[in-house]
């Protein structure tokens, strides 16, 4: 059923005493841009606020309301600044010592993403934080720290830096981090370093994250992260819990360099999802080749529903980010469903054989 604002309103708005609803309208107009499509989540969000007071939650549930709409406004408003910089969320053990061959690892992972112009972001804390604050620098890098009832600085790349933001909850925290990651990069770690992995991993199987590079970097040598997918294969994978094609949303790499060409390689053609009315759009740099389109209906029909691949040239339909507007789409109407799948489709479409000549 369609959204409709003034309905929405009077279904959810008590107007006893005065016309709320009237009320709600004329702050809205007042307050939110004539030309914004937003105007009616905003006026939404009034109404959630309002249906709150009326309720007269506890003390806590208003302050938690308040503390997390205080947080996300900030953290926009921040982060509205690197908006269109590609960024890469880093975890890993805030234990692991300057010495600890992964602590170089991770600074060497920092500079190899600063090189490619990719910004870093961590929890600002130690470790692993700290190693890969310290490759990147400071002005390529953010920090999400936590506020916590006892002292938690910063790392010394991110102390007093306006690129620190704090989070009094973790789960804002979380959020942030896989919201504004165009590629997660996981180092060993703890209990928290397994929570992240685990929980990115799901997001992205789901689609409730978009489709990102996941990748695990370990020392030469270690197990760790191998330890970790023999596990996954063998009682995940062989029980049937996952797809097969699902263990494709991972990758495990050596070395920084390695780190930085898988997510490098992503980006080669690949450079955005959104749904459309509908359908879903691919966003790539260069359109394909009649081979590859041919391709993609034969080996690639699981994911659509109905009527295959069509490959669009860029246009204005999508006003609310018109610098993608010359960018080619690939539209299908995706099942929304295998996204390990989907993965492997963006593998085929980044190989510059399957591209136009003249791309």
């Amino acid at each position: 059923m369609p959204y409709e604002p003034d309905d929405y309103l009077s279904r959810h708005v008590q107007t006893s005493a005065i016309d709320l609803t009237g009320k709600l309208t004329e702050i809205t107009a007042l307050a939110v841009p004539p030309a914004s499509p937003n105007r009616a989540l905003y006026q939404e969000m009034l109404t959630t606020v309002i249906r709150m007071a009326q309720a007269d939650r506890n003390r806590w549930d208003a302050k938690i309301m308040l503390q997390t709409l205080r947080e996300m406004e900030h953290a926009f408003s921040v982060l509205e600044q690197f908006k269109r910089r590609r960024k890469v969320t880093v975890f890993g053990s805030a234990r692991t010592l300057p010495d600890n061959p992964t602590y170089l690892l991770a600074r060497e992972l920092g500079q190899t993403l600063a090189n490619l112009g990719l910004m870093v972001i961590t929890g600002a804390g130690g470790g692993i934080m700290a190693a890969a604050h310290e490759g990147a620098g400071r002005d390529n890098s953010l920090g999400f720290n936590i506020t916590l009832p006892f002292e938690q600085s910063a790392n010394a790349t991110m102390h007093d830096s306006d690129n620190l933001l704090s989070f009094h909850f973790f789960f804002l925290r979380k959020l942030f981090f896989v919201k504004e990651a165009d590629a997660l990069v996981l180092c060993p770690g703890g209990f928290g370093t397994l929570d992240e992995a685990l929980e990115v991993l799901t997001l992205v199987q789901t689609g409730k994250s978009p489709l990102v590079p996941i990748v695990l970097l370990d020392e030469p040598g270690s197990q760790y992260w191998e330890e970790a997918l023999r596990y996954i294969r063998e009682q995940l994978l062989e029980r049937r819990y996952i797809l097969p094609s699902d263990m494709q949303l991972v990758r495990l790499v050596h070395s920084a360099e390695e780190a930085g060409q898988e997510i490098a390689r992503f980006y080669r053609n690949f450079h955005s999802t959104r749904w459309l009315k509908g359908t879903f759009l691919i966003r790539m740099n260069h359109p394909l080749n009649d081979a590859a389109m041919k391709t993609l209906d034969s080996e690639f029909s699981d994911l659509c529903l109905n009527g295959g691949y069509q490959q669009q040239p860029g246009s204005d339909v999508e006003n609310d980010e018109p610098e993608f507007n010359e960018l080619t789409r690939l539209a299908f109407a995706f099942n929304a469903r295998d996204h390990g799948r989907l993965r492997e489709l963006v593998d085929y479409i980044n190989l510059p054989q399957n591209w136009a000549q003249n791309a």
